[in-house]
């Protein structure tokens, strides 16, 4: 039977918040922090505790002014040859992890300096004299002779003479990233826009190192964020990326780095980082699969939580 017009309206047993689509309890910022604090629960098993965002505000990357003593490696890391991961002028703050504690799991998104995750003799190298860089060179070429020799091979003859000192050169420039930090990358190019719509940067070349068999893995990262007032330089993406690759590196981790590092220099509204590539060391040895690609992909903000945003940035990925 049909309504009557005057008869009274039954009360609705649904929540408001149900009926216009938003809680009360679960804001917008809510979520982002939820979203944030997992990724960062996420990369911590690889790398890095307490991550502050960059006031781009003021003088990013601030050195510690402290008079305090700064803590070094907690006692729980002895079992690692007494090896104290990163330099005693480092901040560090203990917090609980998913995985266990390892030189890599005891450091920021972005120290203080901006090194961004360095690993163990990162600083050493990065202030090293000529002398000891010329130094550590020849350590290194010595290192590779000894493995040609290991292997059946002459260093002597004449294919080989010289290689030992060119590997390291080249093993040098792999590696370079080491000395890299985003405050030089970004350097300054950081700038206010009204503009809140999907930026992308697609198929930026990658050259990488596995960690597991030092052997090359390549392929193409896409980066795409959603500004909040500010935009970065184009450039800096690609040179974001590339700073991350120059080092010992896995795929899963270097992907989780590009995002998290832009979502701290931007503060943007939601990241979004795709990678595909191949790996060496399961195409020309294992189980030597050539074709063989590997995706992985990092989501922040609403990337991470709105499905049409995170749709639209792997639609526009596919068109050619």
């Amino acid at each position: 039977m049909d309504q009557q017009p005057n008869s009274p309206i039954r009360p609705k047993h649904l929540p408001s918040h149900m009926i216009n689509g938003s809680s009360p309890l679960v804001t917008q910022e809510n979520r982002d922090a939820r979203e944030r604090e997992s990724a960062y629960k996420s990369i911590k098993s690889s790398m890095g505790p307490k991550k502050e965002p960059v006031d781009l505000e003021g003088n990013y990357f601030q050195p510690h002014t402290s008079a305090q003593p700064r803590d070094k490696r907690p006692s729980r890391l002895t079992n690692l040859d007494e090896v104290e991961a990163r330099d005693p002028r480092d901040d560090w703050s203990s917090q609980q992890t998913s995985r266990a504690s390892s030189p890599y799991t005891l450091a920021p998104t972005i120290d203080f300096d901006g090194l961004s995750w360095p690993s163990t003799g990162t600083r050493e190298r990065l202030e090293s004299t000529p002398e000891q860089a010329a130094a550590r060179q020849e350590k290194l070429a010595g290192a590779v002779r000894t493995l040609l020799e290991c292997i059946g091979e002459d260093p002597e003859r004449e294919g080989l003479h010289g290689t030992p000192e060119r590997y390291a050169k080249a093993m040098m420039y792999f590696t370079k990233g080491y000395e890299e930090n985003l405050r030089d990358i970004v350097n300054g190019a950081v700038f206010h826009e009204d503009h809140d719509e999907l930026v992308i940067v697609k198929d930026i070349e990658v050259f990488s190192l596995c960690e597991h068999h030092l052997v090359p893995f390549t392929g193409k990262m896409h980066i795409g964020y959603i500004p909040n007032g500010r935009v970065l330089g184009l450039s800096k993406l690609a040179r974001i990326a590339e700073m991350f690759s120059r080092r010992l590196q896995v795929q899963e981790r270097l992907t989780k780095q590009v995002a998290l590092a832009l979502s701290e220099v931007l503060q943007p509204q939601g990241v979004a980082v795709v990678m595909e590539s191949s790996h060496l060391c399961m195409v020309m040895r294992g189980v030597q699969k050539t074709s063989a690609t590997t995706t992985t992909s990092c989501m922040l903000g609403r990337m991470r939580s709105t499905a049409k945003t995170r749709e639209e940035f792997l639609n526009l990925l596919n068109r050619r």
